[in-house]
């Protein structure tokens, strides 16, 4: 990239040019009926699209039935075909790319009830999936590994039929991907187990078979993890053999996240979760006592974290310096300065959640100049909203009065 690169300037990723270098994260919003976007989604990343992001990412769309964590996830499946065109057309309209997050939560499923022991990289007690009664994990076979790919292929051949220009494959934050990077899932002592690069060998065999079979028309992109945050966990250095393997795989760009969900949720969003806020929610959620408990469990682990911006630089410029593939900055850029920065610091996109859930007019007020720094206050209280039935929701705005009226309507 060159060095007077703006955040402003266009980006070529494989088949695709960006308007320019912001882009919406995958970050869950919690806006489906049924498994198929509502029009509440819709309007959630058309305006982001109309607030100048040159791409949206919509997220987690599990590629199977058994594969969702939630039970009202995103759920790609041929049935839910114009509901997708219905998004991505509202996008395009806007003069921004759709980018759609492919997942599988093996056994990390705190939702659903699945039959029988969840894949994962390795067997034993499934931590994960307790409050859902899925008490067991099992090692994937290489008939599993060979189903989940072509789940991945189907899924992202479907998203090509939908209108969407890119596919993002999450392989961080403790989905089945990441079960086989982080060591704190993946115990195997077969081929896909043992060092870091025996343990993205799954990982990289399946972005390499979506990047064949739709790296011509979309733009295949990754989500890793920086670091898992936690001792025993993934480090910087297993991150830059992941990421060096993703790029020989053929990624057309990493996003660079960090953390897990269960072990260090703090680590990832670099701030703490308001447990008010969250105990709010889910009591709200009929039978989740449980859970509760288990949140304030978890929460009350969690080490006191003061945010700050840009948050993950320090590890995001270890793997900058160890690959040549396109890097999306993710992690605490709250200002148009940290945005410059990062791109000065080589990274070819600024990748935003908080930020354009507060505000999704936000890139066009950075490039008139009407703000220079988001109101955001990273207190992650939008947060829970993602398990309340209207999604998820900046509490510094109005409701998400679409959502609202939709579900009354549904009710």
């Amino acid at each position: 990239m060159p060095a007077s690169a703006s955040p402003f300037d266009p980006l070529t990723l494989g088949p695709v040019r960006l308007r320019n270098r912001f882009i919406r994260a995958g970050a869950n919003e919690g806006m489906t009926v049924e498994g198929a976007p509502s029009k509440a989604l819709v309007k959630h990343h058309r305006d982001v699209a109309a607030g100048g992001a040159a791409m949206t990412t919509v997220a987690y769309g599990a590629i199977s039935e058994v594969g969702r964590t939630l039970p009202n996830q995103l759920w790609l499946r041929p049935e839910i075909l114009p509901d997708l065109r219905v998004l991505t057309d509202a996008v395009h309209a806007e003069g921004a790319a759709a980018s759609v997050q492919i997942t599988h939560g093996g056994s990390f499923v705190t939702g659903c009830k699945v039959k029988g022991a969840t894949m994962s990289a390795s067997s034993g007690i499934n931590q994960a999936g307790l409050l859902a009664g899925n008490w067991f994990q099992r090692a994937m076979t290489p008939a599993d590994m060979e189903l989940v790919t072509q789940q991945f292929v189907t899924a992202a051949r479907l998203c090509r039929e939908a209108g969407f220009d890119a596919v993002e494959l999450h392989m961080g934050h403790g989905y089945l991907l990441n079960q086989f990077i982080s060591p704190l899932s993946n115990k195997r002592r077969d081929a896909y187990g043992g060092d870091a690069m025996r343990r993205v060998r799954f990982p990289a065999e399946v972005l390499r078979r979506v990047k064949d079979a739709v790296g011509r028309d979309m733009a295949v992109l990754a989500k890793i993890n920086v670091a898992d945050g936690v001792p025993g966990g993934a480090t910087v250095d297993d991150a830059i053999v992941t990421a060096r393997a993703l790029e020989a795989a053929g990624a057309d760009m990493l996003v660079l996240s960090g953390g897990r969900n269960i072990e260090s949720v703090w680590f990832m969003f670099g701030s703490n979760h308001d447990l008010d806020e969250m105990m709010k929610v889910l009591k709200a959620i009929p039978g989740s006592g449980l859970a509760r408990l288990a949140t304030k469990f978890m929460m009350g682990r969690a080490p006191k974290v003061e945010f700050r911006e840009l948050y993950f630089l320090e590890l995001s410029r270890r793997i900058r310096a160890a690959v040549k593939v396109p890097l999306g900055y993710l992690g605490g850029v709250k200002s148009l300065a940290a945005a410059e920065a990062a791109t000065t610091e080589g990274f070819d996109a600024i990748v935003l959640a908080r930020a354009l859930i507060h505000d999704p007019a936000l890139v066009n007020k950075f490039r008139d100049g009407t703000l220079a720094v988001s109101g955001c206050t990273s207190c992650n209280r939008c947060v829970p909203y993602i398990y309340h039935p209207a999604g998820t929701w900046c509490v510094m705005n109005p409701p998400n009065e679409l959502a609202l009226n939709q579900l009354r309507a549904s009710a």
